[in-house]
């Protein structure tokens, strides 16, 4: 397949998604214009019946099946998003379908797909992993005959999902400078890029991976899929180990620009899109916005002033049970949470003396873990600060070494850091 026949199922698949999928808000963003000097929009697929961009290509798939297939039923395989969008188009279709999703799916997901699927849906937790969830779906479908519908992998799914960019340029009502797309096995980058590239071939694609599962890039740079060694699955909306086949070949056709994002300026763009622009986002739904948030390690630093930039906010389906580790997570990467192994005097008034004389102003103590040894002189405390302000660092460590105090600083390889973080 190339790209014109891709591009043509694109505009296929939106009259099929007329009276289903919400053409959702292009909304302008000050935040984010005023820290790249552009005019950025975020195109608002948290805000479809699911909160996510996956009904579009569930959706698309599941309504191309033919009468005996869906007397058959369907298979999915979710990190949580296209599980709700299958859920979705099998309760509206009446169609018996089983969705599948590993063990890290958040539980807010697993609730939304069992709420969506009513009578018509079986939900199977299973695997720690996205992919060992699509193996089991897989061999399911094999015993059964049921037809699998693929998150990302299979031109129709691509093409649903492809509706978003066509409605971007729509609303707009002309051209923006680039579009910023997240990438997690690549069908919105497949569905959104061959429209973009053939109807607007100028427009600058970016996608935009999560640092710890960049399995697109390793795919491009190999020439072929590959299946990671490990993969960080806290992005779950886009932590995928192995790109697909199919979105593999349309996106090297596409040849855009791919970029990572730490996890932790992830968990800083979600904190951002909530408390400064009032949208809940899930972490694979801030992905793209986050590649605009930090000059320093990405895509801004090469946006030219007054250029117009879409990027996609993907879903908005996140556990509010997660934010305890969003804020850790953010706080890390921004340099304001620093952990330490302090051998405090086992007497009276050392904690005091700590407090005084190292401390700065604007720290605060976030993480104090000390058991008094009374046959020892000394004793281990685990520390945990939070600055003021992350470039007072090197003052801390200064008035650290220059106290009589012997503390370790923990860094981030350290299993005893990652028992924390």
């Amino acid at each position: 397949m190339d790209m014109n026949q891709l591009a043509t199922m694109v505009d296929e698949a939106a009259d099929c998604l007329k009276d289903v999928a919400v053409e959702t808000p292009l909304q302008y963003d000050e935040r984010l214009s005023l820290a790249t000097g552009c005019k950025v929009w975020l195109k608002r697929e948290d805000l479809q019946p699911v909160r996510s961009y996956k009904l579009r290509g569930a959706y698309t798939f599941i309504s191309q099946l033919s009468e005996s297939q869906r007397a058959a039923g369907v298979i999915a395989a979710s990190a949580g998003n296209h599980g709700q969008g299958v859920a979705w188009s099998c309760a509206r279709l009446q169609i018996k379908g089983t969705v599948y999703v590993p063990s890290t799916t958040p539980r807010q997901k697993r609730d939304r797909i069992r709420f969506f699927g009513g009578d018509y849906v079986d939900l199977v937790v299973g695997g720690e992993t996205y992919d060992l969830a699509a193996a089991a779906a897989a061999a399911e479908a094999e015993r059964t005959g049921a037809t699998m519908v693929p998150a990302f992998n299979d031109p129709r799914t691509a093409s649903g999902q492809g509706t978003v960019a066509r409605e971007v340029f729509s609303q707009l009502g002309h051209v923006p400078d680039a579009l910023v797309i997240p990438v997690g096995g690549g069908g919105l980058m497949a569905g959104c890029g061959a429209w973009t590239r053939v109807n607007h071939p100028g427009v600058r694609l970016i996608g935009v991976e999560p640092a710890g599962a960049r399995c697109m890039a390793a795919a491009m740079y190999e020439g072929h899929p590959v299946t990671l060694d490990r993969v960080d699955s806290f992005v779950d909306g886009a932590a995928v180990a192995r790109a697909g086949d199919f979105t593999f070949s349309m996106t090297r056709l596409i040849s855009p620009e791919l970029l990572a994002v730490p996890e932790g300026q992830v968990c800083s763009e979600m904190l951002n899109l909530y408390q400064v622009d009032g949208i809940i986002a899930e972490p694979a739904g801030a992905l793209a916005s986050a590649a605009l948030s930090n000059r320093r390690v990405d895509v801004s630093a090469q946006l030219e002033p007054g250029q117009e930039v879409v990027a996609i906010v993907s879903g908005g389906n996140n556990d509010v049970s997660r934010y305890a580790e969003v804020i850790e997570r953010s706080g890390v990467h921004e340099g304001r949470r620093r952990y330490f192994l302090v051998n405090f005097p086992q007497e009276p008034g050392a904690l005091r003396r700590f407090l005084n004389d190292v401390l700065g102003p604007d720290d605060d103590i976030i993480v104090f873990e000390y058991t008094k040894r009374s046959n020892r002189e000394t004793g281990p405390a685990l520390v945990g600060i939070e600055l003021g302000d992350p470039a007072s660092y090197r003052s801390l460590l200064a008035r650290i070494d220059g106290s009589p105090l012997k503390v370790e600083v923990l860094e981030p390889d350290t299993a005893i850091y990652r028992m924390l973080v």
